[in-house]
């Protein structure tokens, strides 16, 4: 097998009036197996085949690359790439830097965009790519070097490193990339941490007074320099700190130093209880595989949302106005009833009185 090596990036040489697409997702770290294969949808299986991981000097297989180095040190270790289709197929192996996408994802900067970071510090033989071409089933390790500049900063920068087969397909020049996670902890003064901001609430009532729902919205941030995940518990509490629905519990994806992430979580089975409370709780920790950081620290916000039970207050003063009508209507039968027994008592009288004056008349005569 033959190595051709160049600086050039893999979509240097662009066809004529085409666009480069990328048609196929990166596959990053633990997401995919070890040694899996992955071709475009649109592809024949046997047309693009790609499997690439990262290998240890005994041959095992990692799922990602970690190192701890102090700025101005370097190390060496390998790629392992393996075409898998039925056909030859030419390989760019090459570093960039990572980031994460609005929706948390973990993603490589598009093939020529040149790193600035730990993307930058790979280099292939003192070049910023390898080319090779591989026979179907064949693989080929892949050596590198890590140099972490004199000026690199404490904490952690992610990189990957990609595997790319680039092939065209009609008027398109279609980019297909493997990638493994590579994360370069520089020791020093670490800060693992992470804040939660911006946060507001929302409430969604139901028929059901008791089964209404609570929608909170809050910005995540690493405002660290590790790379941290966590665990997310989002809970309702009334005055006093009265536990109104059950704990809501979620993961929080691993945030890259200085990355920002929009969370909305959804809350349900909360009772329109007036005074709502909503509490978000963080726990931060770091990927199984990353060296200890130090002690984590958990952080908590809160906000304010009113739920007014408007339609049990209605029915209440619904019910309020028909207890209302009920007593006015008896106190005014009560009075009919008092008016016409004192008029009964009076014209009893009245007649006794009429009956008794012609006897007494009579007496007399």
């Amino acid at each position: 097998m033959q190595f051709f090596r160049t600086a050039v990036r893999p979509n240097a040489r662009p066809l004529p009036a085409l666009a480069a697409v990328l048609a196929a997702a990166i596959a990053l770290g633990s997401a995919v197996p070890a040694g899996s294969a992955r071709a475009d949808d649109a592809a024949p299986v046997d047309e693009i085949g790609i499997s690439a991981q990262p290998v240890s000097g005994d041959g095992a297989t990692r799922s990602r690359f970690d190192y701890t180095i102090a700025p101005g040190q370097s190390l060496d270790d390998a790629y392992q790439v393996t075409n898998r289709s039925t056909a030859p197929q030419t390989f760019t192996v090459f570093a960039t830097d990572a980031f994460n996408t609005d929706d948390g994802s973990f993603a490589l900067l598009e093939t020529g965009t040149a790193p600035t970071d730990a993307g930058a510090w790979v280099s292939f033989d003192g070049q910023s790519s390898v080319v090779m071409t591989l026979q179907p089933d064949e693989s080929a390790t892949v050596p590198f070097t890590l140099r972490t500049p004199d000026d690199a900063t404490p904490g952690d920068h992610a990189a990957g490193i990609v595997a790319s087969v680039q092939t065209s397909d009609g008027q398109v020049l279609v980019d297909r990339r493997l990638g493994a996670r590579l994360y370069v902890r520089v020791p020093g003064d670490l800060q693992p941490s992470l804040s939660i901001a911006g946060m507001s609430a929302s409430y969604s009532p139901g028929l059901n007074p008791f089964a209404g729902e609570t929608t909170v919205t809050f910005t995540v941030r690493n405002a660290g320099n590790v790379a941290l995940s966590g665990d997310l518990k989002t809970e309702v509490r009334g005055l006093f700190g009265i536990g109104l629905s059950a704990p809501l519990e979620e993961e929080v994806a691993e945030m890259l130093p200085g990355s920002t992430r929009t969370i909305t979580t959804t809350v349900a089975g909360v009772g329109q209880w007036v005074y709502l409370a909503p509490v978000v709780t963080l726990y931060p920790r770091v990927d199984a595989t990353a060296q200890n950081p130090g002690a984590l620290t958990s952080v908590s916000r809160d906000t304010v949302v009113f739920a007014m039970p408007w339609a049990a207050l209605a029915l209440l003063l619904v019910a309020g106005l028909v207890v209302l009508v009920v007593r006015v209507r008896r106190r005014r039968d009560a009075v009919r009833a008092q008016e016409w027994m004192d008029f009964a008592e009076a014209e009893a009288r009245r007649k006794a009185e009429a009956e008794r004056e012609p006897a007494v008349a009579e007496t007399r005569s």
